[in-house]
């Protein structure tokens, strides 16, 4: 009978969303409350914590679980932790909130109350030290560097439920899927060993590859992208995934891997943010998580494979969840197809090296994209897409 990884430090996933009888009412009591706006990252947390993804975190994080989480990679009760989960307030609006307080945390973009918090902490931070730390920099270039100094200066801590996940389960009903509903497919499959494969990008043929090769050493594997909120030049979840679709469609048997999306927003933390997604792939049932070159990683502030090295610093009993780590994947003109730089024997001459970044450059100039790089079917979608952008002016 097949056996899943346990979710983090819990015995079960723990979503914070209220049952759906209860939310009504709860909603009404919340009109009452001091509303609290959040921004992007912070409503994807909050959709993370809802569908169990955090477990097993009952809200936002302490000041002591913020050091720690910074510092140590562990909160205060030892439980393996390697990016705070923190919500900022500008501090002008701190001194009216009393401890206890009930207030409600409304999506600041749309106006929605989604969650109810009881506040238990307010406490202020050193954005430096959480630079420093968990994104190996203080450059202001640096998008997640960028988000943490623009935050408010103030965090708020306090336990949670959740009324709402906004749009996401309307607008992916077939991909937002939780984690309890992840464990129940798995096991319906007679899923043990199951890789993720994590991705923010359409599918090419390097993606292809990794997860061909995960495929090979597990029982399937679990394709899950990013629905929450991307850098700008980013293609849109929408068409992402009928990319992704059409190559599982046409290059892989049928029953070997299941694509799904969540809503965490990228911090681009490089090899903090790759035990994150292992963590949460913990919490999903997934016994690997697929580490490739520059897993989470943006511009030159991580080396290639510091994402993998990381993994190597834990202690025993922090994480199930483990790096299946693949070299760097390209097209070999030489070996005639996919090859890593563990399997081709030959001159980087011969190598077609391939990349998101350089896709999207060569989607928005109209150059033609070898099949040696992307899958035509794959390409016809993300063509139809840039030509749309272009009839509106956007490229």
């Amino acid at each position: 009978m097949a056996k899943l990884v346990p979710p983090h430090h819990s015995e079960q996933v723990s979503p914070l969303l209220l049952p759906q009888t209860q939310r009504a009412e709860e909603s009404k009591r919340a009109e009452k409350l001091r509303k609290i706006l959040l921004d992007s990252r912070t409503v994807s947390d909050l959709f993370m914590l809802a569908m169990g993804a955090y477990t097993p975190l009952d809200g936002f994080m302490g000041h002591d679980d913020w050091r720690g989480s910074c510092l140590d990679m562990k909160l205060t009760d030892g439980v393996f932790w390697p990016i705070p989960i923190t919500l900022s307030v500008e501090s002008n609006l701190v001194e009216a909130i009393r401890a206890e307080e009930e207030v409600a945390l409304v999506d600041a973009e749309g106006g929605e109350i989604l969650a109810v918090m009881a506040v238990r902490e307010k406490y202020s931070i050193n954005k430096t030290i959480e630079a420093e730390h968990v994104y190996r920099t203080t450059d202001p270039k640096h998008p997640g560097v960028a988000k943490l100094f623009q935050q408010g200066g103030v965090n708020l801590a306090g336990p949670v439920f959740v009324l709402s996940e906004g749009e996401y389960p309307v607008k992916f009903p077939n991909l937002y899927i939780r984690p309890a509903q992840a464990r129940a497919m798995f096991l319906e499959r007679g899923w043990s060993i199951v890789a993720a494969f994590q991705t923010r990008n359409p599918m090419h043929r390097s993606h292809e590859h990794l997860v061909k090769i995960a495929v090979e050493v597990s029982d399937g594997v679990f394709i899950h992208q990013v629905l929450g909120k991307l850098k700008a030049g980013d293609i849109p979840a929408e068409v992402r995934t009928r990319a992704i679709q059409a190559m599982i469609d046409n290059y892989f048997r049928p029953g070997t891997v299941i694509q799904a999306g969540y809503p965490i927003e990228m911090r681009y933390a490089g090899p903090r943010e790759a035990l994150l997604h292992a963590l949460i792939r913990q919490n999903f049932g997934c016994s690997h998580l697929i580490v490739g070159r520059d897993h989470a990683g943006v511009g030159d502030y991580y080396g290639p494979y510091d994402s993998q090295h990381i993994f190597d610093q834990l202690w025993p009993g922090a994480l199930y969840t483990k790096p299946l780590k693949i070299d760097v994947t390209f097209y070999c003109r030489k070996c005639y197809g996919m090859a890593t730089g563990k399997t081709c024997p030959h001159d980087p001459k011969y190598h077609i090296a391939i990349s998101g970044t350089e896709q999207r450059k060569m989607l928005s100039s109209n150059a033609e994209i070898p099949p040696e790089f992307s899958r035509p079917e794959v390409v016809a979608i993300l063509k139809d897409y840039y030509a749309g952008l272009k009839s509106k002016g956007g490229v």
